[in-house]
């Protein structure tokens, strides 16, 4: 496995585990309490919530959160300690410590997935680039896409593409929804190409947003469906969120 190219086509009977890790920042909780509900077949991974899932660290999460999400690295520091990737709130504790991987980690270059998913007013899916956060500061991120289910009309879908700031100080907010005409429900190829001068962001080769920033450090892919138990219709059934994801691709650019 080179850390600086992927070619992820889901052909064999689970996930790789020198690529991948099944779990959702799982330091914050613990692998056993964070792991996706998954299958890889057909040529395809899928990634559910059915309605048994459990809430992701419901003790410390602001929110009820299901979530079921891959991720292509992972590390935090001992247990105890506040080293971990992707903090939530101030003061947060590594629960479970990790074994590293750095599966694939690129630092620039051209990433994407081909996907499609069902979801409803209460989940969401997203595939993002996010930092390590190995030193401070390198905690950015690269959102690719990112759909709510209550931005999905019939033929578009509010996308939620652009650069989030969170602990870098050298980035500044660069992110927001706005309506492009895709069904979701249909495989489409959300990309980006990270340049050190800045990014490109296309949906099915056609590009939809440019950015002048460019993080400068490592980071790991993150792909998932996400649930919101507090936006639940009271009288309706629990709606399984679905993601079918067909390739993930990276690879330096010239």
């Amino acid at each position: 496995m080179s850390s600086t190219e992927l070619d992820e086509q889901f052909v064999t009977d689970g996930l790789d585990p020198r690529v991948w890790v099944p779990y959702y920042l799982p330091h914050w909780s613990s692998r056993a309490e964070s792991a996706a509900a998954l299958r890889v077949h057909d040529a395809q991974l899928h990634l559910t919530i059915p309605p048994e899932h459990p809430l992701w660290c419901p003790d410390r999460h602001p929110e009820p959160l299901r979530v079921s999400c891959i991720q292509s690295a992972n590390r935090c520091g001992p247990v105890g300690s506040t080293d971990g990737p992707q903090a939530f709130a101030e003061g947060l504790t590594v629960r479970e410590e990790q074994p590293t991987l750095w599966g694939y980690t690129p630092r620039r270059g051209h990433v994407e997935v081909r996907m499609r998913a069902v979801i409803s007013p209460r989940s969401m899916f997203a595939f993002w680039l996010a930092g390590i956060e190995d030193a401070p500061g390198r905690a950015g991120e690269i959102c690719v896409v990112e759909v709510f289910g209550d931005a999905v009309r019939d033929g578009s879908a509010d996308v939620g593409i652009g650069v989030k700031q969170l602990g870098d100080p050298d980035l500044v907010q660069e992110f927001s929804a706005d309506p492009l005409p895709v069904d979701v429900s249909a495989f489409h190829t959300y990309a980006v190409d990270w340049r050190p001068d800045g990014l490109t962001f296309t949906v099915d080769g056609e590009v939809v947003r440019t950015s002048a920033q460019s993080p400068d450090y490592p980071m790991q892919l993150m792909l998932g469906l996400f649930d919101f138990p507090a936006k639940a219709d009271p009288d309706a059934e629990v709606p399984v969120a679905e993601l079918f994801v067909s390739h993930v691709r990276g690879h330096p650019l010239a």
